[in-house]
């Protein structure tokens, strides 16, 4: 729940109100007294004796809205005639689009784009199936999958619940990146046939953007597919949140003067994005780690680990800490969670070491609050965009695949990922690097270039303008 009014609950109530009284006036100061912020009131229609407006105000939550408009309601001669909840009118008819980038005015235009013409182009890539990065759309084309299983914090909703999820990440390639990507919302949560369904669609994409897709299922999703297919796949829910942390965290170092090789790393959560997350950071140098879950500290003599755990009990907890997190937090220089919301304190913060760095990414609600986290941190982020510093991972995979499906990749591979990272971070300049700047604004316009270009070039490939024949 949001504690103060977002635009993620924006209305618009229409209503009518006497043209002579006093009502227009009072309108701000009822939704004002209610908590909410008016950001918009527009007269839709204006007569002698009644006046239609429009009033746009954001709320906390759909109680809140609903609060709000009672309020509205209750002022003298007000008449409510509509509330429409603007997140919903976005939705309507979905969010993207297909349409054509070639002109279809006239028979010549149709022969080349389609009959006869095109049996030619097809033939062509009949005799060198590697045309087809060249000659259709499948060089600047990513498939969004996911089964709906783990969809945001909203957990196993379903596939079609994901939908609007997916149309989002697919309205955010093409913002961001230029790149034409379409939602693959499975029906099923089986692995066999989520693998079988993304190898059987992949000859039409240029990569494959996982998604959702809850763990453990993910990592062997994952996996199979980059061992079956000659294009980059790359989960975004892991390598995306990874490479965000890493290049807030290198910059959240440099504020506090202090090196990733020497710093003590508490984490929480280890699921898909806990685990991705580590890897990077130990491949980026980091020695010490302490890892917890649901159940406390992981580490070897724990009888309950799965693959993935024992992995992380192999490469973290040296000294084998066998407690909770509040007690792993103690004396850590950083903090980085990747789990749930309130586990935390800003007594717990206030344990940590001078200089604290806190990553409270559990969305929307932080394991930590960030106002309790900075009264004794001296660098907090989150995922929230109503705080500094927000990890958000549209920071990363528009970049990431804009240089695979340039470099014409076959693969994601851990050194793009820490080029990246590296390239992210560095869009903060030093004149900007501070405590409440530690990474860019999503809007930023060198983000997604830069991370384009360190990718490109970590895979060795060059820039192809898209009319390169």
């Amino acid at each position: 729940m949001a504690t103060v009014p977002s635009v993620s609950y924006s209305i618009t109530v229409r209503l009518e109100v006497p043209a002579g009284g006093k009502a227009v006036s009072q309108l701000t100061h009822a939704v004002e007294s209610a908590g909410g912020v008016v950001t918009a009131l527009d007269v839709t229609n204006a007569g002698h004796e009644k006046l239609r407006i429009d009033v746009t105000c954001a709320a906390r939550d759909t109680d809140h809205a609903q609060a709000i408009v009672d309020q509205l309601e209750a002022v003298e001669g007000v008449v409510i005639h509509k509330v429409s909840d603007r997140t919903f009118l976005m939705h309507l008819g979905g969010k993207i689009e297909m349409k054509s980038k070639v002109p279809l005015r006239n028979r010549d235009e149709l022969s080349m784009a389609y009959t006869p013409g095109v049996a030619r182009v097809s033939m062509a890539i009949a005799r060198n199936k590697e045309d087809a990065r060249r000659l259709t759309i499948k060089r600047n084309t990513v498939a969004v999958v996911t089964d709906g299983s783990a969809v945001l914090g909203l957990g196993n909703i379903g596939p079609e619940a994901a939908l609007p999820v997916m149309e989002g990440k697919a309205a955010l390639f093409k913002r961001f990146a230029g790149i034409d990507a379409w939602p693959i919302c499975l029906d099923t949560q089986d692995v066999d046939e989520i693998v079988r369904a993304v190898q059987l669609i992949a000859p039409g994409f240029g990569g494959i953007n996982l998604e959702d897709i809850g763990a453990p299922r993910c990592f062997e999703v994952e996996r199979r597919l980059r061992d079956l297919l000659d294009i980059p796949v790359f989960h975004d829910d892991q390598h995306g949140t990874a490479i965000c942390v890493l290049a807030a965290m290198t910059n959240a170092l440099r504020v506090v003067d202090k090196r990733i090789e020497d710093v003590r790393i508490t984490m929480a959560g280890a699921g898909a994005a806990g685990n991705a997350v580590l890897r990077l950071l130990l491949a980026s140098g980091a020695r010490n780690v302490i890892v917890c879950d649901y159940l406390g500290a992981v580490h070897q003599v724990r009888d309950d680990l799965d693959d993935s755990l024992r992995w992380i009990a192999d490469h973290t907890n040296a000294e084998g800490y066998s407690g909770d997190l509040r007690g792993a937090v103690k004396g850590a220089d950083v903090f980085v969670g990747v789990s749930a919301p309130g586990i935390l304190t800003g007594d717990d913060i206030a344990t940590m070491a001078p200089g604290a760095v806190v990553f409270a990414l559990a969305n929307p609600e932080p394991e930590v609050s960030p106002d309790d986290a900075r009264e004794h941190a001296a660098v907090v982020a989150t995922g929230r965009s109503d705080y500094p510093n927000q990890i958000n991972n549209v920071l990363a995979f528009p970049g990431v695949f804009r240089g695979l499906l340039d470099a014409q990749a076959t693969e994601v591979t851990p050194e793009m990922l820490l080029a990246a990272a590296g390239a992210l971070a560095a869009v903060v300049t030093p004149e900007e690097l501070g405590p409440n700047y530690i990474i860019p604004s999503v809007f930023h316009p060198d983000v997604a270039g830069a991370v384009a270009a360190a990718v490109r070039e970590s895979a060795g490939g060059r820039a192809r303008g898209f009319t390169e024949a």
